[in-house]
């Protein structure tokens, strides 16, 4: 079973923890990771853009001149793609569908493959708790600041009970919290170091773990 160095909020160590090789000790494969990040972007695309055809443009229903006798070309509708506020031909509609298929098992496979990948790297910092007196921005800069990685983009992987270090890491520079239940690929890959607590790897070990 792998280990990771468990440290407290001011950055001593004070032993190591056990992990589940499941999620922490797994062969990276760039081809499985990129995949599945690729799936995630495709699935959270917004698709925005839309035009309307000539069947939703308001106004068109009379015909504009009688068919014969006029010298002008002949029309049926002023909403034709043709005409000025007439509807677009072949324009973006927002029922576009990006997503992509990825089952269950990969999209877990690829997440522990990052999650091993970081602990390979030294960016998995496993801490006993985030226990602290209250909300406010300095102590929680603080914890950044003696723990390893002080300088680098981090990602905060909290439970639902802690709400205070959430509001308290809301504006500390170059870091983001995410809670474990809703860990996922394309976050832990994006950020350089990644700091959990006990709590939150035991909450990640049983949602994500083989």
């Amino acid at each position: 079973m792998a280990e990771l160095k468990l440290y407290s909020l001011d950055g001593q160590e004070v032993g190591t923890l056990p992990v589940t090789d499941s999620l922490f000790a797994v062969e990276p494969k760039e081809s499985v990771i990129h995949q599945a990040i690729l799936a995630q972007e495709a699935n959270s695309r917004v698709v925005l853009a839309h035009t309307k055809d000539r069947s939703e443009v308001r106004g068109g229903g009379k015909k504009p001149w009688k068919q014969k006798g006029t010298g002008r070309a002949r029309h049926g509708s002023s909403r034709s793609p043709i005409w000025v506020g007439g509807g677009v031909a072949h324009g973006p509609r927002k029922e576009r569908n990006f997503s992509v298929k990825l089952n269950k098992k990969a999209k877990r496979t690829a997440l522990a493959m990052v999650l091993t990948d970081k602990v390979k790297d030294g960016a998995f910092i496993a801490v006993q708790n985030f226990d602290i007196p209250e909300a406010k921005t300095k102590l929680a800069a603080k914890m950044r600041q003696s723990l390893p990685g002080a300088t680098k983009n981090t990602l905060v992987i909290l439970t639902t009970g802690d709400t205070i270090m959430r509001r308290a890491l809301q504006n500390v520079p170059k870091t983001q919290s995410i809670y474990a239940h809703s860990l996922n690929v394309r976050d832990v890959a994006k950020y350089r170091n990644v700091i959990a607590s006990q709590a939150a790897i035991q909450v990640m070990a049983d949602t994500f773990a083989a």
